[in-house]
Order: structure tokens, then C-alpha cells, then sequence
């Protein structure tokens, strides 16, 4: 499993606003892409801060969801709410169900 991670820095009183935008436009596209295996969005309120983590099933699902998403990532960039951060990619995840 591949992870892409990205960060927003937004405002706080516009954190809902990016989360209405994650759910309406960026998670129907994401779902439709190949590899795609689930994701995360954390935030925090105070700051604005976001990070959404993207789970890929291979790493070429992930690189060429990176092409597919660019657009959106451009669309984001422009709105003074939401500035991207540098991507960050991580490979071959390994976890543990059992954390003790």
C-alpha cells in the first residue's frame, strides 16, 4: 500500500467549507480513480490546519492519480482559503492490527 500526503493551511472560521469541498468534489473523483484504497482527513479547528492522506493500492495507482489530480490540487491552490503544501509520498506501508 502507497500513502500520498497533502497539507492545507486554511481559517479556521473556513474549515467546514473545506470539508464540504473534500466530501463534494474531491472524494467522488478520488473514488473513481484506479488503486484507490480509502483516506483521511485530520484537522484542526484552532489553527485551520488540514491534512488528507490518500491510500493507493500500488505505487503506479498513486503516480498516475497525481496527474488526474493535479487539476483539483490547481482549483485549491487558487482560493485564498486553501494553499497546498508540498506533497509528501510514502511507499509500501506496513501496520499492525495489533499495536501492543
Amino acid at each position: 500500500m502507497f500513502a500520498r500526503i497533502v497539507t492545507f493551511q486554511g481559517k479556521p472560521n473556513q474549515v467546514d467549507a473545506g470539508i464540504r469541498n473534500q466530501r463534494e468534489q474531491v472524494l467522488p473523483t478520488v473514488k473513481k480513480m484506479s488503486g484507490f484504497k480509502g483516506g483521511y482527513l485530520l484537522i484542526d479547528r484552532k489553527t485551520g490546519k488540514q491534512m488528507v492522506i490518500s491510500l493507493w493500492d500500488t505505487e503506479k495507482d498513486m503516480q498516475a492519480s497525481s496527474s488526474a489530480m493535479g487539476s483539483l490540487r490547481t482549483q485549491f491552490a487558487k482560493q485564498p482559503v486553501m494553499p497546498i503544501h508540498p506533497l509528501l509520498r510514502f511507499s509500501r506501508l506496513h501496520y499492525s492490527h495489533n499495536l501492543r
